[in-house]
């Protein structure tokens, strides 16, 4: 099984976070890999890994970053594939903003998808839904997951309907 989504991520202290978009990956069932690099430790391996990831058969790279967090930038100007960046609140982050800001504000001509701030089931949740762009069998997973949510919130409702407030009339 080769992998087709790339999962990185600055320095193994962000796998707690990272580890989210792997989960949701499992669960629809797309292979993906993990591993960490660092656009300030190693920046000639982040080239090379963002120049041949499209030849490995990586279609999504998921990237995530605390404080500078310059990671997912830097792979973006290296490889054709879409990069989503996953902003972390790090121990040397000023409350996740730098983070935030460091990936959100990139450059004309290399664009990062954002997600929230250490939202990296989100960005498990775009990288399946970019895939399924071009795959029948990974968007009926998509729209499954969708019907799952939405059925949590009927669900929600229901619980919602039978509690009893002053006032309150549905």
């Amino acid at each position: 099984m080769k992998p087709r989504v790339s999962i990185i991520m600055g320095s193994t202290s962000d796998l707690k976070v990272m580890e989210q978009a792997a989960k949701f990956l499992a669960e629809i069932e797309i292979p993906y890999e993990i591993n960490a690099l660092s656009a300030h430790r190693v920046p000639e391996m982040v080239a090379d890994f963002a120049r041949q990831a499209h030849l490995r058969g990586i279609e999504v790279i998921i990237a995530g970053a605390g404080g500078a967090a310059h990671l997912p930038g830097v792979i973006a100007a290296f490889t054709p594939l879409p990069v989503i960046g996953v902003p972390i609140k790090s121990s040397n982050s000023i409350d996740g903003w730098d983070s935030v800001l460091s990936i959100l504000q990139m450059p004309a001509g290399i664009p990062v998808a954002t997600v929230a701030l250490d939202g990296a089931r989100n960005a498990g949740i775009l990288a399946a839904q970019i895939i399924s762009t071009g795959d029948g069998a990974v968007r009926e997973k998509v729209i499954d997951f969708k019907k799952e949510l939405a059925a949590k919130i009927d669900a929600a409702n229901k619980e919602l309907a039978a509690v009893q407030m002053p006032y309150k009339v549905n």
